[in-house]
């Protein structure tokens, strides 16, 4: 049996912080994922056995309680990465958020649903905020939201009158006679 990785004991503040990122529905991956690394490592598990049930590798595993051994809970956050800092603020961020998560229609919009582009759009021509749809999905998904992929509906049609406003429907291929064989025997 593998040995149980190390944790350091925690107060009753952590304790309740990793129970409730354990159990967030609306918290970032990485949150809940940590939380649960910490939490089955307190509970006398392996790394291996972490990383097996969370699908992750046995050292991502031994990184995250080794952090928060040394720092508590703000060990599990990011630390700052090398690179060219973000250009959005706090408040665009939100923007763009609160955007994706807001119902097109209630902004009397003519569509029942966001793409990325009609979303960089919308945040480029009505918010002012100069933004591309590959950023778009970076922030969304760091705050933990999936885009859906868009949906093929069959059957009864939203809009009653498309058939009219579709026209008549043109027949693609032509029906075919099935012709002759062409094998010509010569006896």
């Amino acid at each position: 049996m593998a040995k149980p990785i190390e944790v350091r004991e925690m107060n009753e503040e952590e304790r309740q912080t990793i129970q409730k990122w354990m159990n967030a529905r609306t918290a970032p991956r990485w949150q809940v994922e940590r939380a649960q690394m910490i939490w089955y490592a307190s509970q006398h598990q392996s790394a291996r056995q972490i990383g097996q049930q969370l699908q992750v590798d046995a050292e991502t595993v031994s990184r995250w309680v080794h952090r928060f051994n040394e720092a508590g809970i703000a060990g599990l956050a990011d630390e700052a990465r090398s690179g060219r800092p973000s250009i959005y603020s706090v408040e665009e961020v939100s923007v763009v958020v609160q955007t994706a998560l807001t119902d097109p229609q209630t902004l009397e919009l003519p569509f029942g649903s966001w793409t990325l582009d009609r979303l960089k759009n919308y945040l480029n021509e009505v918010k002012g905020i100069a933004i591309k749809r590959s950023r778009i999905g970076e922030i969304l998904l760091k705050e933990g939201l999936r885009w859906r992929q868009q949906e093929r509906w069959f059957g009864v049609r939203v809009d009653p009158d498309f058939a009219q406003k579709r026209g008549r429907l043109l027949n693609s291929t032509k029906d075919r006679r099935p012709r002759a064989s062409s094998c010509v025997s010569m006896n």
